[in-house]
């Protein structure tokens, strides 16, 4: 899993300007930024992680805030020749966003890019949440589904096509030995022409006496080979017709077994469905606005612990000395941004925990409304299919009666139509006979032996070129057969590439995680910890009415005793500077397996204050080489600890 940073350079500016009005703490300021590291240096509340924001409110994030005392506020970034802008307005309480930031969804960068405290994949680890639900929340688990029943769907038609190719094969050599056989009897029944006309024409009569007689028995004898020819064609479509019939009444069998095992659907059950749709979509809708509302308080809550004077309009002097020198020495009160009186820190952080405590109730519910809502789509889904498939079998069943009717009537028509050829034969024959002599007796037997060799010979070769045609037309249907295969193949490929797309993304988070937290720890040196690693398991579970297979990421840690032997730990047991780490490393695995990096160029480090500073050294060192912009908010004696010619800025 190689994810170098040279890679991500490409199209990637060299520098960047953000200009700041009224976001977090800050009036106004403008900072510039070049590819590599940016260490945001300074003591606590000097606007670091209001900057922070205010880079995330240009990138499109929505979990920044406005300045207490300013009605609105913007963010402006000049990317190489681009210039993104957002404008945050208050209105009746909330925060309304507007303009044209670089992301369109900030998503994947709200998790995996934007690491500040309340950063939900390093929360997720801390509180040891469902890590794989949080890796794969991106990934559009339906949209996938979906394409892999159109593939399905699309190979099921391909394997119709060449099992039908199969059958045409089989009948070839069939075909071939009739053509043979046919053609066998047309070079008998040629010979046997052959010799009759000779004989008709040996026949010693009196031709040029008899002449004029013998033109009109000859134009008998034609008419009659013609209606013969004329009766046994109609014979053959009667036959046809009937093999037709035969045909679409078999289907029909099937066609009506098939609509007897399908339904119209029941009507208020589909309303039933369709409303509880609705109202399961308003209430996530709901739920994700609350969530989102609880997002913003959560981190205007810890900006306020960190930051508190970025919270007054103006620095206010009282009789122990300025305001934000009490809030700052020691205290353990914080002025409260909505009404204005001192309320205890500790007071704030138990409120804040709360707020998390809450929001993390919200991400439950809606995860189980998410998952009745998807129950209940793919049911009205299956209704609907099921009615749709009713309606096309029912219209199959009228067309069939419809043509079992029409050919019927055709049927009929074509035996009224031989019943009169038969009546002419008859009258030509009579005729024939009223004509024929003792002397010509000989001869008009003659003739009726060619005839009816000549109807025969031409009936033959009738046959033989319909067998030619119908070899022709199933050869040049299997020279289709290794392009459909090919065709079978790569939907077949398409189908394996998509069944396996989300395993392989959870395995690839998995690898990343491991691979990353195995070079890390063992750089950083914990003592006494060996090993952290995500141990990646599959159960079988009902989702709706059908078992899936569903995966679990289980966090793995092993410690040693100070005799060397080793034991298995919990998150719970690890130091605040480890679960730190850890959390920073499990967003940096989303970072990488989601490619975010082709979507914003930029992470953003926060709140490293319970990593010494040796280590968080060692960790910029280490993101820096996947990140093209990484930016970093340290403490003064933190970023002194940050080798190497990166930007620093100390002035916001």
């Amino acid at each position: 899993m190689e994810h170098q940073l040279d890679s991500k350079k490409r199209d990637v500016p060299e520098e960047a300007t953000l200009e700041v009005n009224n976001i977090g703490g800050i009036d106004e300021t403008t900072v510039s930024f070049r590819q590599g590291v940016t260490v945001l240096s300074g003591r606590n509340a000097t606007n670091r992680t209001s900057l922070l924001q205010a880079i995330m409110a240009a990138l499109g994030s929505n979990q920044v805030s406005l300045k207490a005392d300013a009605a609105e506020g913007s963010a402006t970034l000049e990317f190489g020749d681009e210039t993104y802008r957002r404008t945050l307005e208050r209105r009746n309480g909330t925060i309304v966003t507007d303009g044209e930031p670089y992301l369109e969804d900030p998503e994947l960068a709200d998790l995996f890019a934007f690491l500040l405290e309340s950063n939900e994949a390093r929360q997720a680890v801390a509180r040891g949440d469902d890590l794989r639900e949080l890796i794969m929340r991106p990934v559009d688990t339906a949209a996938i589904q979906s394409e892999i029943e159109q593939h399905e769907q699309r190979k099921r038609d391909l394997d119709d096509q060449l099992a039908e190719l199969d059958d045409l094969e089989g009948r070839l050599p069939d075909l071939e030995a009739k053509r043979t056989r046919v053609t066998d009897e047309i070079e008998t029944l040629e010979a046997e022409l052959e010799a009759a006309q000779e004989k008709l024409e040996e026949t010693n009569v009196d031709v040029e006496e008899r002449r004029e007689e013998r033109s009109e028995l000859e134009a008998k004898l034609d008419d009659v080979r013609e209606t013969r020819s004329e009766i046994e064609h109609t014979r053959d479509r009667i036959e046809t017709e009937r093999a037709s019939i035969e045909a679409l009444e078999e289907e029909r069998d099937g066609v009506e077994d098939k609509l007897e095992s399908l339904s119209t659907g029941d009507e208020t059950e589909i309303s039933r469905l369709e409303a509880e749709i609705e109202t399961l979509q308003a209430d996530k809708a709901d739920l994700s606005e609350e969530i989102s509302q609880l997002q913003s308080t959560i981190q205007f809550n810890e900006q306020l612990l960190e930051e508190p004077d970025s919270f007054l309009a103006e620095t206010t002097e009282t009789d122990d000395g300025p305001l934000t020198d009490q809030l700052l020495d020691e205290s353990e009160t914080v002025t409260c941004w909505t009404c204005g009186s001192s309320v205890a820190r500790d007071q704030i952080e138990t409120t804040i925990e709360q707020l998390r405590t809450a929001r993390q109730e919200r991400l439950e519910k809606r995860s189980e409304i998410s998952a009745d809502l998807n129950d209940r789509r793919e049911t009205l889904s299956s209704i609907n299919e099921n009615r749709t498939a009713y309606q096309q079998t029912q219209r199959r069943l009228e067309s069939i009666d419809s043509e079992i009717d029409r050919r019927s009537d055709r049927i009929e028509a074509l035996t009224e139509e031989r019943e009169t050829l038969a009546d002419e034969i008859d009258a030509l024959e009579a005729e024939i006979e009223d004509l024929e002599t003792e002397e010509y007796s000989g001869v008009l037997d003659q003739h009726k032996e060619v005839n009816q060799l000549e109807f025969e010979l031409e009936r033959k070769e009738r046959t033989r070129e319909e067998i030619e045609a119908e070899i022709a037309e199933i050869e040049a249907r299997l020279d289709d057969r290794e392009g459909l295969k090919a065709r079978r193949e790569d939907v077949t490929d398409e189908l394996t590439t998509l069944r396996t797309r989300i395993d392989q993304i959870e395995a690839n988070a998995v690898e990343a995680f491991n691979e990353h937290m195995e070079n890390l720890l063992e750089t950083l040196q914990y003592e006494n910890l060996d090993r952290i690693w995500i141990d990646r398991t599959t159960r079988e579970v009902r989702e709706g009415r059908r078992k899936v297979s569903k995966s679990s990421f289980d966090l793995k840690i092993v410690r040693s005793t100070d005799d060397g032997a080793a034991y298995e730990d919990t998150i719970d047991h690890l130091s605040e500077s480890e679960r730190e780490v850890t959390g920073l490393v499990f967003a940096l695995a989303g970072y990488l397996v989601h490619d975010v990096y082709e979507t914003v160029p930029v992470m953003l480090l926060d709140s490293l204050e319970a990593i010494d500073a040796e280590r968080i050294a060692t960790l910029v060192e280490y993101f820096e080489s996947y990140v093209p912009y990484l930016v970093v908010a340290l403490l003064e004696e933190d970023a002194q600890a940050v080798e190497g010619g990166h930007g620093v800025i100390t002035d916001i």
